[in-house]
């Protein structure tokens, strides 16, 4: 029998080592966040969505909060009433629309 393990076993634990890493940055990210909120740094999310909401009309369907050349940016996409959907950069402490784009 070969010293090494098998290599499902190989495969198996390559894999739960690369879930284990997912969820590990999502919580970091989180607390990054929360601890932004707390400071100030940032505005509560409904604050941010109710700006964007009133610069590009639609639902939001995905949002990314980013850390930008120093700056907190929140990253909206926003599925408007004509069925376009649209890219909208919101400085997350000022609410400020920095850009928005057509993603079709």
């Amino acid at each position: 029998m070969s010293p090494f393990p098998p290599r499902r076993l190989v495969l198996a634990l390559g894999l739960l080592a690369a879930l284990a890493g997912g969820p590990l940055h999502a919580a970091e990210d989180a607390d990054r966040a929360r601890r932004a909120l707390e400071s100030g740094e940032i505005r509560p999310l409904d604050v941010v969505l109710a700006a964007a909401r009133s610069a590009v009309p639609g639902d939001v369907v995905s949002v990314d909060l980013k850390r930008d050349d120093g700056h907190w940016l929140y990253k909206l996409r926003i599925l408007g009433p004509d069925g376009k959907r649209r890219t909208v950069k919101v400085d997350a402490g000022t609410l400020k629309i920095l850009d928005e784009d057509d993603d079709d």
